[in-house]
């Protein structure tokens, strides 16, 4: 070839590269625009911390949560990926540290009663039509992320929470480990419906093939259904958790049965009690200890139903209200059955509740009953994530020691959970879900509201960017529509 060619074959080949990159750059263009206007989780991306795998805390009071309990003083902590690989040896290079001078290190907290929120169908159904109200998962999830609560146990889980719950472990979502159950009930009412014994069999065969981790029995069981539901469930490795079914009323001794493995509320057996005694709260500590069925507690519920009987202004004027997504805050004060206007009858009837649950906790404690941390979350007023510090509170005032309210947000829920050797403890090998606390819990149980940060499956979140999230949450829970109208959801 002539230098001449040469010289055309180069300025041509020339062009032709500088136009392939000004198309590349411009189809990059595209795509990250595009990606943008459809990507619902990458603005929470963008703002979320550097993704890092190597941390070391330094010099922190770690109280383990283990047997012994001996708080660690002045220890260093090393994280890689997703777990705890070493306490008090040397830090990697490469390392990110967080400096823990005067902060104490606990577990991530776990909410052992529920109701989390996911997408729904409110209206009549038809073939393709899918959920018409929906719910942001990340910021959902943020409620518990921000307040250290990195596992919640569902009590009445659905199809959509199982999506949610991929999210997470895919990493899509930054949100607490989720335990699922299945609710089985009696009566007439709509999901699980059983009244037969072996309508009960197989709605537990149904729910296992499903894929749900427990099963919860409710109310309106009979008693011959209720001991099918948890004989079967045990046969599928399903531990049982739940009501006392009303039919037990006056016998309730008939319904400690094996895998009967924990009630879920203190109030269940304010139902079944008669004489409101102390002697009756410690024969129900026994027969609860004697079949090995565990107590969670759900306090805080009962102390939002009597505030909500006198008035609506504590719920509204909450900090926590803005954070609660749209069309639960109109649910929660224009359609509130708590607020009914029979004020003294109910009040009355609620304080001799609180009084009953606090005599009952302390029995159960002297008892030896496991007793494990639930706040009912998704009930009126009750707010997920925060809700937990409230039913800490109310633990501690019941009389169970700091230490005590602690283990029953730690290290118990793990062990009732099946997931000991994962979480509930701060130990070397556990899943890195771990609270930075500017105080020690110890010494006042408030002070498991003083986040200075958060591991959620190794991944760090300091208290400035759980700030901003929060805050940008409640930006966008105050632009609602006309979807956001609980009286109107069903019209969609």
């Amino acid at each position: 070839m002539n230098p001449k060619h040469k010289a055309l074959v180069s300025t041509m080949f020339s062009n032709l590269l500088k136009s392939y990159l000004i198309l590349s750059i411009a189809f990059c263009f595209l795509l990250l625009s595009s990606s943008c206007n459809t990507n619902p989780n990458l603005e929470y991306k963008m703002n979320a911390p550097k993704v890092r795998n190597l941390y070391a805390i330094t010099n922190v009071n770690i109280i383990p949560m283990t047997g012994d309990n001996r708080v660690i003083e002045d220890a260093t902590v090393v994280i890689k990926d997703s777990k705890i690989i070493s306490i008090n040896s040397e830090i990697p290079d490469h390392a990110f540290i967080i400096d823990g001078k005067g902060k104490w290190l606990i577990p991530g907290l776990i909410d052992m009663h529920v109701h989390n929120l996911a997408d729904i169908n409110f209206g009549k159904p038809y073939p393709t039509k899918g959920a018409t109200h929906f719910i942001e998962t990340q910021d959902f999830m943020l409620l518990y992320v921000a307040n250290g609560v990195t596992t919640a146990f569902d009590l009445i889980s659905r199809v959509e929470h199982f999506g949610q719950r991929n999210e997470i472990v895919k990493g899509h979502v930054i949100g607490p480990r989720l335990a699922l159950s299945a609710m089985i009930n009696g009566g007439d009412g709509s999901g699980r419906i059983a009244n037969t014994p072996e309508d009960g069999r197989q709605s537990v065969r149904n729910a296992a093939a499903d894929g749900y981790d427990f099963i919860k029995v409710y109310s309106q069981l009979n008693i011959e259904t209720f001991a099918a539901i948890v004989d079967e469930a045990n046969k599928h490795g399903l531990k049982v958790v739940g009501h006392i079914p009303n039919a037990f009323k006056g016998q309730l001794e008939k319904a400690f049965i094996p895998n009967f493995a924990m009630v879920a509320h203190a109030e269940e057996y304010f139902k079944q009690a008669t004489t409101f005694t102390e002697e009756e709260a410690k024969h129900f500590a026994k027969l609860a200890i004697e079949n090995g069925t565990w107590l969670t507690t759900t306090l805080t519920v009962i102390e939002r139903i009597r505030e909500q009987s006198l008035t609506l202004d504590s719920m509204k004027n909450a900090p926590s209200f803005q954070y609660v997504p749209p069309l639960m805050q109109d649910k929660w004060v224009n359609a509130n059955r708590n607020y009914s206007g029979d004020t003294a009858a109910n009040v009355s009837k609620l304080d001799t509740l609180i009084a009953w649950n606090k005599m009952l906790i302390k029995a159960f404690k002297e008892a030896g009953v496991p007793i494990v941390a639930g706040s009912d979350a998704g009930s009126s007023g009750v707010v997920w994530g925060f809700s937990l510090h409230d039913e800490l509170e109310l633990l501690s005032e019941s009389g169970l020691s700091n230490e005590e309210t602690l283990i029953a947000a730690t290290r118990l829920p793990a062990r009732w959970l099946q997931i000991e050797d994962k979480i509930g403890t701060v130990e070397a090998g556990k899943y890195a879900d771990l609270l930075l606390l500017d105080a020690n819990p110890l010494e006042n149980i408030q002070n498991t509201r003083k986040i200075n940060g958060v591991f959620v499956n190794g991944k760090w979140i300091e208290r400035k960017t759980l700030d901003k999230m929060l805050s940008e949450l409640a930006i966008r829970n105050a632009e609602k529509d006309e979807k956001d109208v609980w009286s109107k959801r069903k019209d969609f």
